[in-house]
């Protein structure tokens, strides 16, 4: 096994279109592990290797690889950029030890950058930012850096300065060793170090200056070298960079242009020196057989094995888990506990992955990212020694925003259209996919329009299905609006053993940012209700928040509050007191005047400044709310909150009214209130379709 020290598990993250995939390629290249550098635009990149990934130019599920850089292994994974596949995002930074948070130089922080930084912090992942695109008309790293402190809070410390910019861009000036470096040859592989241009020399003294008073807030060390007007030694730089880096307390910046061959290898560098290592990250689990106390986990290859499957791909050849080991050796033809399913799983093979090539490996230690075979389970479980019993905290996964119903174009093709759907919900857990028990259509569900077209078009192409899908529909919740007390009893009585429950409380409404969607509270005293028949009485609220009854819908910002009740001796019953607490709810919930909630999407549209009118008033006339312009060379940036339902189509709008120029990201940001005209409009829509249905 090798020493875990030289060994960095690091993502390469960023907004759509900032140049990660393109990054990815440039460092397969320059680590020697492709011999020729592909594009994103043209032939497809490795790292792109699905054919829908190749046609539309962007990156659908995150890639891992394995290069060597000097003495370090990295493990790398490229990940999406569009919201659509955000757990893409989320599973990778769930599982690495550090990343690379690409910036482009024009747009600087953009939504899809705050979402991923968002994720970062959730699993304090350290990182380095990298202002890409430095050859592009209007790149302004000083902006980028701002939007950095400002947007995401972050201290950033600027490694490096650019020589030139936009179409002058030549190297850069590295601020730790006073050095300007330029990338010459073909592709740029030729690293030549000169002595910094004479009119840029007070610039980069400056620079240096402010770089070093940056990391003597995190180091006393050289505060006080700074205090005594001491040099400050390189190595005690790059250690102080290190420390604070891994700590979170800073976060280097970087610059270069991935496209033109510039800035890569010094990016490199820094992974190498500043990101942790396995041994540097502090990894928790929790033991299931002890009232889940948390147990510390070591990157020892030789302690009892605990590894995470992060990822799961169905392939032709059977299903590939992709696991991240935290402690132990996983070994081939080993049996393991996975601790969720509570049951035992061989390994038959172990494979080290390279994009869509694998090689055949006998076993992987800790620190390492592999995949395997022969093992059937879901995203986030994880898997240990035998005799042991330790799960890892799992793997966020939003809610989904939007629904579609699909079916096959030939009845004989439903088998393999449920295959499919199956497939792509254990890979995916954004991913829904539901019977509706009123029209019997198959809904699936996911975070985006574009999301949803990824999948249609991967059942038609990996399965050979056509499909016909439905209009998009939008997941509405219903919600409570005012306070309703519930006195209700649930009697039969016939002879014989009947059932019996009563039950009295308060419904009391919860705002719409609450952190629960439900929440029971048990206030009944002196056994009134025997304490076991409480939990069936959570039990019957829980499972009538499925569907409401205003349009069917989700409920969701319900209090649900039982304060007294009673029961009968022989008739009383855990089903009773079930069926008492459903009824109940359904009757109570109609009182308190409940209203129907719509998801709001945060938009953030990118467009040339001359449609800035055209295209503000048509967000104004889709119910829009305009939070705020920013002007960037050009280029203006509205971010506005729309509802969902006024989304669908979108992207066809934008590019007729920009001439092609215009790009946007969306992602969910909150329920709102539906105005009552469209609540009536939906309630009577709904009503409809039940009764088409029925007739039918």
């Amino acid at each position: 096994m090798e020493n875990l020290r030289n060994v960095r598990n690091i993502g390469i993250s960023a907004h759509i279109d900032s140049g990660k995939t393109t990054l990815t390629e440039r460092m397969l290249y320059y680590t020697g592990r492709t011999h020729v550098i592909k594009e994103v635009k043209g032939e497809g990149a490795v790292m792109d290797h699905m054919e829908l990934e190749k046609e539309r130019g962007i990156t659908i599920t995150s890639a891992a690889t394995t290069v060597q850089w000097q003495d370090k292994k990295v493990n790398i994974i490229d990940t999406p950029g569009h919201v659509d596949f955000t757990v893409e995002v989320e599973r990778s930074l769930r599982v690495l030890d550090g990343a690379v948070l690409v910036l482009c130089a024009v747009a600087g922080v953009q939504s899809q950058s705050i979402t991923v930084d968002r994720q970062m912090k959730r699993y304090a992942v350290p990182r380095i930012a990298f202002i890409n695109k430095m050859d592009r008309t209007g790149a302004n790293p000083v902006n980028v850096i701002q939007q950095l402190e400002s947007k995401l809070g972050l201290t950033a410390i600027p490694l490096q300065l650019p020589i030139g910019a936009e179409s002058n861009f030549a190297g850069i000036i590295d601020l730790i060793e006073r050095k300007a470096i330029y990338f010459d040859g073909d592709n740029g592989e030729d690293i030549r170090l000169e002595p910094i241009p004479a009119d840029m020399v007070d610039a980069a003294d400056r620079a240096r200056q402010g770089m070093l008073e940056a990391l003597s807030m995190v180091s006393d060390e050289v505060m006080e070298l700074l205090l005594e007007e001491a040099e400050v030694s390189t190595d005690l730089i790059h250690k102080t960079i290190r420390e604070g880096t891994i700590a979170q307390q800073i976060c280097p910046v970087m610059v270069g242009s991935a496209y033109r061959n510039k800035g890569v290898q010094p990016l490199l560098d820094a992974v190498n020196r500043y990101l942790p290592s396995p041994l540097d990250r502090e990894v928790f689990a929790k033991d299931n057989n002890n009232g889940m106390a948390e147990v510390p986990l070591a990157s020892d290859p030789d302690a009892p094995l605990v590894a995470m499957a992060f990822k799961l791909v169905e392939e032709s050849f059977g299903q590939v888990t992709y696991m991240r080991i935290y402690q132990g050796t996983l070994k081939k033809g080993t049996f393991y506990f996975n601790s969720r399913q509570k049951k035992r799983a061989r390994i038959s093979r172990i494979l080290r992955v390279h994009a869509d090539q694998k090689e055949d490996i006998d076993a992987a230690g800790a620190g390492d990212i592999v995949a395997v075979m022969g093992v059937e389970c879901a995203t986030g479980d994880t898997y240990c020694e035998e005799g042991a019993n330790l799960s890892l905290e799992s793997i966020y996964a939003a809610e989904p925003v939007i629904d579609l119903s699909i079916q096959p174009a030939k009845r004989a093709d439903y088998d393999k259209l449920s295959k499919a759907l199956n497939r792509f919900m254990r890979e995916d857990p954004t991913f829904r996919v539901h019977v509706d028990p009123e029209t019997s259509e198959t809904i699936i569900s996911g975070m985006g329009e574009l999301h949803l077209e990824i999948y249609v078009e991967r059942i038609r192409r990996e399965y050979k299905v056509e499909c016909s899908v439905g209009a998009p529909k939008v997941s509405y919740r219903e919600a409570p609006t005012r306070e309703t007390a519930f006195n209700y009893k649930h009697k039969k009585q016939t002879g014989g053993s009947g059932q019996y429950a009563h039950v009295v409380g308060k419904l009391i409404p919860l705002p719409t940012d609450a952190p629960e969607a439900f929440v029971f509270e048990n206030k009944v005293t002196g056994g009134r209700i025997p304490t076991e028949y409480i939990p069936s009485v959570e039990k019957g609220f829980r499972e009538s928040l499925h569907k409401g009854p205003v349009a069917g819908y989700e409920v969701i910002g319900v209090h649900m509050r039982l304060d007294d009740g009673s029961y009968h001796d022989v008739d009383s019953s855990t089903m009773a007191f079930e069926i008492c607490a459903r009824d109940c709810f359904r009757e109570t919930f109609k009182k308190a005047d409940p209203v129907l909630l719509e998801p709001i999407m945060k938009v953030e549209v990118e467009i040339p400044t001359e449609f800035q009118g055209p295209v503000t008033g048509a967000i104004s006339s889709k119910r829009g709310v305009i939070l705020g312009t920013e002007s960037r060379s050009g280029y203006t940036v509205i971010t506005a909150e729309v509802p969902l339902s006024e989304m669908f189509g979108y992207s066809n709008d934008l590019r007729s009214s920009t001439q092609g120029k215009g790009s946007f990201s969306m992602e969910f940001l909150k329920y709102q209130k539906l105005p009552s005209r469209f609540q009536e409009e939906i309630v009577k829509k709904v009503q409809a379709e039940a009764k088409a249905t029925a007739k039918a």
